[in-house]
């Protein structure tokens, strides 16, 4: 077992481990709104022909993934695609996010949604060409903003870090268990 001042002195994970952790999330992430969105949604519109305002849906769908993510988070640190490829996420010191910081670092990370509603407006994107939008920020763009950080290369956050008080570090091999 790590402690949290061993956790706290770990590096953080570099660019492309980010990339790599970010898109299998999103393979997951389809898993759990497929589940948790489309088989109610489908059965509400075959039954009783009723569908959502795209609004409500939108805002149903930002709650499901905010609860999967605040619920890893806080649990253990690590959704199913972190411990994967290593990554945890931590607070200040080490140790685990409060339900708290876990809900701002969700709502932090989540700002990558305002550029792309921007571009989507200025060029007046459709169908595809928004979802590849929504796919070149959140995987790339978003991930760059660690360049942003200038204290120390092994330290490195994204903006959302910074912003949530949280910190992504990458685990050694060797302490690595998946639970």
């Amino acid at each position: 077992m790590i402690t949290p001042a061993e956790l706290n002195v770990l590096p953080a994970p570099q660019f492309w481990r980010r990339v790599s952790c970010a898109l299998y999330e999103q393979l997951v992430l389809l898993g759990v709104i497929a589940f948790t969105f489309l088989v109610p949604n489908l059965g509400l519109g075959m039954l009783f022909g009723v569908s959502l305002p795209s609004w409500l849906t939108f805002l149903y769908l930002y709650a499901v993934l905010g609860i999967y993510f605040v619920w890893y988070w806080t649990k253990s640190g690590q959704t199913l695609a972190m411990q994967t490829w290593r990554v945890r996420m931590i607070g200040l010191g080490g140790y685990n996010l409060s339900r708290k910081q876990a809900i701002w670092r969700y709502v932090y990370g989540s700002l990558w949604i305002i550029p792309c509603i921007l571009l989507q407006w200025l060029f007046e994107l459709q169908r595809w060409q928004i979802i590849e939008m929504l796919f070149t920020i959140a995987l790339f763009l978003w991930p760059l903003s660690i360049y942003l950080d200038r204290v120390s290369p092994l330290l490195r956050q994204s903006l959302p870090d910074r912003f949530g008080g949280t910190r992504l570090v990458e685990l050694p091999k060797n302490l690595v268990k998946l639970s």
